[in-house]
């Protein structure tokens, strides 16, 4: 059976959501209006550059949540490395 996802994993999985969470409303709150907009298809596509934003923010270190977040899971795991 393959070990799950580490703590170091999990932190960096939650980081990069939230960032990417971010990166979506501030996208949206740009104006789409004018010759440069995607119309319709920019429309669909903001949530997946979002995400895609988040991801590669969070694999650069993101903006320190993720140390954060895998200390709070290792406590609650009773100070093991990784979850089972």
């Amino acid at each position: 059976m393959a070990p799950g996802p580490t703590a170091a994993s999990t932190a960096e999985a939650f980081e990069a959501v939230f960032l990417g969470q971010m990166a979506q409303l501030m996208i949206g709150s740009l104006d789409s209006d004018g010759e440069f907009s995607g119309g319709h298809a920019e429309e669909m596509f903001r949530g997946v550059l979002g995400e895609q934003i988040g991801t590669a923010m969070a694999k650069r270190g993101g903006i320190g949540l993720a140390p954060l977040v895998m200390e709070q899971i290792i406590k609650l795991q009773g100070n093991q490395p990784h979850v089972d």
